[in-house]
C-alpha cells in the first residue's frame, strides 16, 4: 500500500509518499480500505510547527477518514466486511469526561493518521457512517462536525448562536444549530460568503471586514442583550469581541486559534457578562454516534469546498493553506 508521511515540520515538500507493507488485523482489530480523508486547521498547524500539543515527526498525517471494512480480527462484533465506517478523532475516548491519560492521544500527532490507502485500527475507535452520505462527505465528520456538535450541547430552541467564518466547524455549527431550533448570526469577510451562509440558514450575517467591532452589531441583532452561544474558532484575534457580544450568563465555546491578534482578555466585560468559557476538545465516540443520529434523521449534508485525488494530496494541502475555502477540503483515496 501507499502512505504519506510528514518527515519534517515547516515545509510541505516533506510530505512524502511511501510504499509500505500492511499486516493482517489482530484480535479486536479491523482492516479498513480508506476511501477519503479531510483536512482540518490542526493539520496546517502540525505542518507549520505551531500545534500547541505534542506531536511527532515521520507520522502519517490527518485525523479524519471514512472507509470500508475489508476484514476483521478475532472477537470483533461491532463491524463486518463491507461496513461503511469513520474513525473517532480520539482513538480511545469512547464516552464520559475528556480523558487526561494516554487515551487522549490523537491521530497524526501522537500516532499514525489516515492519509494512507489501508489502515488497521481497533474496532472500538470506529462508528458507522450515515447511509445517505458519500465517503467524501463522511470523511468531514470526525473533527469539525463532532466539535460543532459538542459545542452546541445544552442548546435550547430559540437561543441565538454566533458562528465565526466559513470553515468546517463554523458551517457544521450553523447547520446543526438550525436543526436544533436556534437563531444563527454568522460572521464572514465577503458579500459572496455572506450569501452562501444565508443559503445554509443563517438568519443574519455580519461582515467583519467592514465591521471590525462586530460585537456591537451582534448585540444590536439580538435586541441589545447579546447572543447566548458563541462558537469561538478565532482565538486571540476574536475572543475580546466574543466576550463583548455574549449575553449575561451566556457561553463561549473556545475551539480554535485561527485569527491572529493579541491574546488579551477584556476582564471587565468578561466579569460583568457572567459568561462561561468552555474549551471544546472535539468529542467522544458516544458524541459522534449521537450526532450521526441527528445527521441521518435530517439528511444533513456537509459542505465540501473541493475534492482532490490521493495523488494530489500536496495540492489539497496548498489549496487549504491559502485559507480561501468555504467548507471542507477532502482527499478521495479511490
Amino acid at each position: 500500500m501507499q502512505s504519506y508521511r510528514l518527515e519534517s515540520f515547516g515545509n510541505l515538500d516533506s510530505l512524502v509518499l511511501r510504499h509500505e507493507t500492511l499486516k493482517q488485523p489482530g484480535p479486536g482489530e479491523v482492516l479498513i480500505k480508506v476511501k477519503a480523508t479531510s483536512l482540518n486547521f490542526r493539520d496546517l498547524a502540525l505542518l507549520h510547527g505551531t500545534y500547541p500539543m505534542t506531536c511527532q515527526l515521520n507520522l502519517i498525517p490527518l485525523s479524519d477518514a471514512a472507509g470500508e471494512v475489508v476484514s476483521v480480527g478475532e472477537r470483533v462484533a461491532r463491524f463486518k466486511p463491507g461496513d461503511r465506517v469513520a474513525n473517532n478523532f480520539f482513538p480511545r475516548w469512547f464516552g464520559g469526561p475528556f480523558p487526561r491519560t494516554s487515551a487522549s492521544e490523537q491521530y497524526g500527532s501522537d500516532q499514525d493518521g489516515w492519509l494512507t490507502e489501508q489502515k488497521i485500527v481497533s474496532a472500538e475507535t470506529l462508528v458507522a457512517i450515515p447511509p445517505h452520505l458519500s465517503f467524501e462527505e463522511a470523511a468531514t465528520l470526525p473533527c469539525a462536525a463532532v466539535t460543532a456538535w459538542t459545542a452546541l450541547a445544552g442548546l435550547s430552541a430559540g437561543d441565538t448562536v454566533l458562528t465565526q467564518g466559513s470553515g468546517g466547524v463554523a458551517l457544521f455549527a450553523l447547520q446543526l444549530a438550525k436543526l436544533l431550533g436556534a437563531r444563527v448570526i454568522a460572521t464572514t469577510s465577503s458579500p459572496e460568503k455572506a450569501e452562501r451562509l444565508k443559503g445554509l440558514g443563517a438568519d443574519e450575517v455580519i461582515n467583519y471586514s467592514n465591521c471590525p467591532d462586530w460585537s456591537v452589531q451582534a448585540r444590536n441583532l439580538s435586541d441589545g442583550r447579546g447572543v447566548d452561544r458563541i462558537i469561538e474558532v478565532g482565538g486571540p484575534g476574536t475572543l475580546t469581541q466574543s466576550i463583548r457580544a455574549i449575553s449575561v450568563g451566556g457561553e463561549i465555546e473556545v475551539i480554535g486559534f485561527l485569527a491572529a491578534g493579541e491574546p488579551s482578555i477584556d476582564f471587565s466585560s468578561l466579569f460583568l457578562s457572567g459568561a462561561t468559557l468552555r474549551r471544546i476538545a472535539v468529542g467522544s465516540r458516544s458524541d459522534f454516534e449521537a450526532m450521526n443520529r441527528v445527521v441521518s434523521m435530517h439528511n444533513l449534508r456537509p459542505v465540501v469546498d473541493r475534492v482532490f485525488a490521493f495523488d494530489q494530496a500536496l495540492e489539497a494541502w496548498r489549496h487549504f493553506d491559502a485559507r480561501q475555502t468555504f467548507g471542507k477540503v477532502v482527499i478521495a483515496h479511490g
